[in-house]
């Protein structure tokens, strides 16, 4: 029990250290988060306003800063909980932490390269890394959903779905519906406005489900 708390609150805080703002400040990108819609301190407006290489570091930084405290779980006796709830908290940790950061008044990001990061963590139990990164690539190419923000929203529940009907490790589920609950509320409950959904087939014909803008 108290090595399992350690572990959640070791993952929260280190998802709790916003790199794009650090790199933002590094390379004199300051008004980064100011320039883009969304406000997001993530790695894509790290790529878009800071340039390749304060994305490219946030990126690697934000996967790490997930992976780090669930591996390091997984080698220090992950197997040794039959109740999978704990685990799924140190799962989900680093995640909640990116997306209400202590050291930054409980406002971040979006939390899904964390998200790979924390999968990542569970090597070599890589089927939920692999899952996700599925349905993020399916609605990007083959059924191409736009923009990012619905293209997120379908990957995490998609993903959600095809683990739990897998269902190999109850920990790694239960750990991600956290993880998609957290995500998809700070979506949802963004100020950021979007774009209508659109559908498209292998990126050819485009077909509008809905017309409404989100406000």
């Amino acid at each position: 029990m108290f090595q399992s708390s350690l572990y959640i609150c070791l993952g929260y805080l280190s998802g709790s250290v916003l790199y794009a703002r650090i790199f933002a400040g590094l390379f004199h990108k300051e008004q980064l988060f100011l320039q883009s819609k969304d406000h997001n301190p993530g790695a894509a407006n790290a790529f878009v306003y800071g340039g390749f290489w304060c994305g490219l570091l946030t990126l690697a930084c934000d996967v790490l800063k997930g992976f780090f405290p669930v591996f390091l779980f997984t080698l220090h006796g992950a197997s040794d909980y039959p109740n999978p709830v704990l685990p799924a908290l140190v799962l989900a940790a680093p995640v909640i932490g990116h997306i209400f950061p202590l050291f930054y008044r409980f406002r971040g990001g979006k939390g899904i390269a964390v998200t790979f990061g924390c999968l990542l963590g569970f090597y070599p139990a890589l089927h939920p890394f692999i899952i996700l990164a599925f349905c993020f690539i399916f609605f990007s190419t083959i059924l191409k959903i736009t923009p990012h923000f619905y293209r997120t929203v379908f990957s995490y529940i998609s993903a959600f779905i095809i683990m739990y009907g897998k269902a190999d490790c109850r920990a790694a589920v239960l750990g991600f519906l956290i993880i998609t609950a957290a995500v998809l509320a700070k979506l949802f409950f963004s100020k950021e406005e979007h774009e209508k959904l659109g559908v498209k087939l292998f990126g050819r014909s485009g077909i509008i489900l809905w017309d409404r803008r989100r406000t």
